[in-house]
């Protein structure tokens, strides 16, 4: 599985990335099975494609419907995020996705909008998990999660809507 291109070691290819969005799939049903609605929150960019593959997962064998939104913010710098208006959130089921998870400090800035919309349930979900958490954000669900060295780093790779690979480097 892992393979070295370019100073880059490959953690997950595309077919191990598509069975993992399918088992993440899976436990996401059944951790949601009574629910009528699933609002599915892509961070923009590659949360926005790992969240797309989900839905298109969920929609397989979930009886819920689910709706996609994309959170807007830099990631350098995430103060400001923004996202679709005139979404009631309230009393609803909200999944955060993301392609992966570091510190937690995006995560943690991309639930700002929600925390004023009183939802009932928030759970994250993410492709690639890595040990270093500096924010109090739990991963309630991971493809991989990974321990790495702080001067590692994991890349996910697209290219447009097909997830290609997780690469650390």
């Amino acid at each position: 599985m892992e393979t070295v291109t370019a100073n880059k070691n490959c953690v997950l290819d595309a077919d191990t990335i598509k069975r993992k969005i399918k088992r993440m799939a899976l436990e996401v049903a059944e951790q949601n099975v009574d629910e009528k609605e699933l609002i599915i929150a892509g961070i923009e960019g590659n949360g926005v494609v790992v969240a797309e593959a989900l839905v298109a997962e969920l929609q397989k064998l979930a009886l819920f419907q689910t709706k996609l939104i994309t959170i807007k913010l830099n990631k350098r710098e995430p103060l400001h995020v923004s996202m679709e208006n005139n979404i009631d959130f309230a009393d609803k089921i909200v999944l955060l996705v993301d392609d992966v998870a570091n510190t937690g400090k995006t995560m943690l800035y991309a639930l700002k909008p929600f925390l004023e919309k009183y939802p009932r349930k928030i759970q994250t979900l993410v492709l690639v998990e890595r040990s270093h958490k500096l924010f109090p954000v739990q991963t309630d669900f991971a493809g991989l999660s990974i321990a790495t060295t702080l001067q590692e780093h994991i890349t996910v790779e697209t290219e447009g809507k097909n997830i290609t690979g997780a690469y650390l480097h």
